[in-house]
């Protein structure tokens, strides 16, 4: 989805639709996204020949928990500006384990297929895990407030706040964890050959959400009219939208010649499915943010990554994409 031009909020209906950003703010994005795509590119090519003798998820598992503790601390940030200080102590780790919780999952749930054959993961066994991290933060946020309670002290919200913090940022990072682990037969580093899916399903899922919202951010910026959500982020446009969906199913039809030939299986419903559900999702996903940030009166989530802005105006598509990718992959097996 595109992100909302740097002018002020509110815009009136004639500068939202005719805005376009600065060449400073484009600038700045291609700099910081070159760096942060390579980056991520370097780590997701050492991580899928395991580099050093490395396990699955290993050189990837660490920008997760990265990803996790960042994006807890500007969901404290964003609910301080609404006047809810949160325990942001507790939810860091609670976020972790969660993250943690995948991977150690998908480890607990190796077992033989036959007797000689070697192990195999049971694809929706290592997610209940996460689950189970997810429950003792929620049970622990219960535990902090009932032993600080005071009257009309608004436990009730913060509880609730503490909850959406930890699934949004913490269960959407799991789902990607168990997408790098998908079709493992051990935990060693040489699931690399034919007939494993290796990080092919992980790294779908990040070709398609951030195809669409490239796409989005410069059709949008260029020739977008028609605002999508006027109200909730000026800088949406419908001409955006069409064009992230299209980047995102030409992307997913683009996977199996760039990943070859002997992928051992395919998301449920086949590529084009799979770039549109996945796509949408991701424009969902960028839209929650929007709202996230516009209740706590915000531009961006923060400033960690330049002109990007923050850890979650990076991750947002891809938190609400994850399970959906997750699920067709996992389908499709």
């Amino acid at each position: 989805m595109t992100k909302p031009p740097p002018e002020s909020f509110p815009l009136s209906a004639t500068s939202a639709a005719t805005a376009r950003p600065a060449g400073g703010s484009w600038r700045s994005r291609v700099v910081v996204a070159t760096i942060v795509l390579a980056t991520f590119l370097a780590l997701a090519l050492a991580d899928a020949r395991g580099l050093g003798g490395a396990m699955p998820a290993w050189w990837l598992l660490p920008v997760a928990l990265v990803l996790a503790v960042g994006g807890v601390d500007e969901m404290v940030g964003l609910f301080a500006a609404r006047d809810l200080p949160l325990p942001g102590w507790l939810l860091r780790p609670a976020a972790v384990a969660v993250v943690l919780a995948a991977a150690l999952g998908a480890q607990a749930s190796l077992r033989p297929a036959i007797p000689t054959s070697g192990q195999t993961a049971v694809d929706w066994a290592p997610m209940g895990w996460p689950a189970v991290a997810y429950a003792v933060a929620v049970g622990s946020l219960f535990v902090l407030e009932i032993v600080r309670y005071r009257p009309h002290g608004r436990a009730i919200e913060r509880i609730a706040a503490g909850c959406l913090v930890v699934a949004y940022i913490g269960l959407p990072l799991a789902f990607m964890v168990g997408l790098r682990l998908l079709c493992v037969e051990n935990l060693g580093p040489e699931q690399t050959g034919r007939g494993h899916l290796g990080i092919v399903p992980l790294a779908s899922l990040v070709a398609v959400v951030k195809a669409g919202d490239i796409a989005a951010y410069a059709v949008g910026s260029l020739a977008g009219r028609h605002r999508m959500a006027p109200a909730l982020s000026p800088g949406k446009t419908w001409e955006g939208a069409v064009a992230s969906l299209a980047a995102s199913i030409a992307a997913a039809c683009a996977v199996p010649t760039v990943a070859g030939s002997g992928l051992p299986s395919q998301p449920w419903g086949g590529w084009l499915l799979f770039g549109a559900a996945v796509g949408v999702a991701g424009m969902v996903g960028d839209l929650a943010e929007s709202l996230l940030k516009r209740e706590a009166g915000a531009k961006d989530s923060g400033r960690s990554l330049g002109g990007l802005g923050g850890v979650l105006d990076l991750v947002d598509s891809l938190l609400f994409a994850a399970p959906v990718a997750w699920l067709l992959w996992t389908l499709g097996r």
